[in-house]
């Protein structure tokens, strides 16, 4: 198992604050003999029908000299955790979770924008500061 994020706890905390519950820190999955550990795993039950919302979250920092580097490695993360979980757990959406200030200036160039869209990457902006979630990117 890898060691947390930096901000593990700041997500956390940010998807409590939103009325998600923590299943899971982190969320093991396995599939094809490779065992793999997203960072968490959380629900939350929508609407009167009482429905579970289910949600995985790799968190990311970017707080290295090389942010494109760490794009790169979150990226092949994100492919090959959304992989898996389609496999064993289908009915959980994955999420990788960015900084505010990084998602503000990275992730709005032209290049990381047609990467995201292209690898259709689902964003949970998250403000470091406040500990809350700035918004769901789907």
């Amino acid at each position: 198992m890898s060691a947390k994020d930096k901000f593990h706890g700041i997500v956390k905390s940010a998807l409590e604050k939103d009325r998600w519950t923590i299943t899971d820190d982190p969320l093991r999955i396995e599939w094809g003999l490779v065992e793999v550990y997203i960072d968490l795993g959380a629900e939350k039950i929508i609407g009167a029908q009482k429905e579970d919302q289910k949600i995985a979250v790799e968190v990311k920092s970017f707080l290295a000299q090389s942010t494109i580097s760490e794009f790169h490695t979150a990226l092949g993360q994100f492919i090959n955790y959304r992989f898996g979980l389609s496999q064993e757990q289908p009915e959980r959406i994955l999420y990788l979770a960015v900084p505010l200030d990084t998602y503000n200036t990275f992730f709005k160039l032209p290049f990381t924008q047609a990467i995201t869209q292209e690898n259709k990457l689902r964003l949970l902006i998250y403000d470091v500061q406040t500990e809350e979630i700035f918004q769901w990117i789907n």
